[in-house]
């Protein structure tokens, strides 16, 4: 089982300064090649404290890729609907060439009605404008002279520059939340899966993992697919002083996760099936109940890697990737959090 770093800025100028987020969440990216850890993941959002602070996850993986020298560089995700196929793939391999092939590239369907008004992308048919972008990335990094035509997109004898490094293609993760179709669509195509056990019980979320697993097989593709789950972890000295300050981290970044979320309260679409009012869900979550469904990880060492083992065990994930920056976490602490989980925490779980 692998462990890596999952990042998400959930601050904005009042709360932390940009430069000086970026700043801490290279230390972190060092630290964790350092440390031995599998990928640094990077989200892709614009506009609003969530997120807002990263609307390009390859540009920020450029410059860990410059500041590290074997972590693996993962978007997640990059959102398709709001960029043409050819750039996305033509970026993503320059990125994978500047890191010498360790670039793994996680895809996501956006959610968040803000920014498709703003890109003026309807919500309506952008489930279907997600599947032909991922598609046609994946052609144009293993063909030439790629001929496409789309509602959303059309062109003919294209061929990218760069290629990418790795071949056929670097590794691909598509994320899922809540829908079973997903879930079966991810395992029929072949990618590997990305889940956020945030709103969904881990219970739950095992049965969708399992739809996926199923159609991955049931497909007949070669290997076994890889799951990974992103959580929000934090490492204290004892029980006691972990929850004392990751509590209030905690409940900073379901206050930003739900305000970026209120315009779901009046907005709905046939694509998002589920999501209108889902801020109302997230504000009624408290710190102690996120840590008790599972969505979060807070406690000393043995605390902490007692659970990792529960999740892991439920779930039945390969790995998991461990947001260490959420709350607008002072850079100090949660570089303490992470130092404490590479020399108390990850060797029990190794061992």
């Amino acid at each position: 089982m692998f462990h890596g770093l999952s990042l998400l800025p959930d601050c904005a100028p009042a709360t932390k300064a940009p430069d000086d987020y970026f700043r801490d969440v290279l230390l972190l990216s060092r630290l964790a090649d350092q440390g031995g850890m599998s990928h640094v993941k990077m989200t892709e959002h614009y506009l609003g404290a969530y997120g807002g602070y990263c609307p390009s996850p390859l540009a920020f993986l450029s410059a860990v890729a410059a500041a590290t020298s074997r972590i693996r560089l993962m978007t997640g995700c990059v959102l398709p609907v709001f960029h043409h196929p050819v750039r996305l793939a033509s970026e993503a391999a320059m990125v994978d060439a500047i890191s010498g092939g360790r670039l793994d590239v996680g895809f996501a369907r956006a959610y968040l009605p803000q920014e498709f008004e703003v890109f003026q992308v309807p919500m309506d048919g952008s489930r279907e404008r997600f599947t032909a972008t991922v598609e046609t990335v994946l052609r144009l990094w293993t063909e030439e002279r790629v001929s496409v035509d789309t509602p959303f997109f059309r062109f003919e004898n294209v061929t990218i520059l760069p290629r990418p490094v790795q071949r056929p293609h670097p590794p691909v993760w598509v994320a899922a939340v809540r829908s079973r179709s997903s879930f079966a669509w991810i395992g029929e195509s072949g990618h590997n899966l990305l889940v956020t056990p945030a709103l969904t019980p881990l219970a739950e979320m095992s049965d969708h993992i399992a739809v996926y697993r199923e159609a991955y097989a049931e497909a007949g593709h070669p290997g076994s697919p890889q799951v990974v789950a992103s959580l929000p972890l934090y490492v204290g000295d004892s029980d006691e002083e972990a929850r004392r300050t990751a509590d209030p981290l905690l409940r900073a970044y379901l206050d930003v996760w739900a305000s970026a979320t209120d315009s779901w309260l009046s907005a709905a679409s046939a694509d998002y099936t589920g999501y209108t009012g889902m801020s109302r869900a997230i504000r009624a979550l408290d710190p102690g109940t996120f840590r008790t469904m599972g969505s979060a990880v807070v406690g000393a060492p043995a605390t902490v890697a007692e659970r990792v083992e529960e999740i892991a065990e439920v779930l039945g994930v390969d790995g998991f990737l461990w947001q260490m920056d959420f709350g607008a976490v002072p850079g100090q602490v949660a570089v303490a959090s992470l130092e404490r989980f590479l020399d108390k925490v990850l060797p029990s779980l190794q061992g």
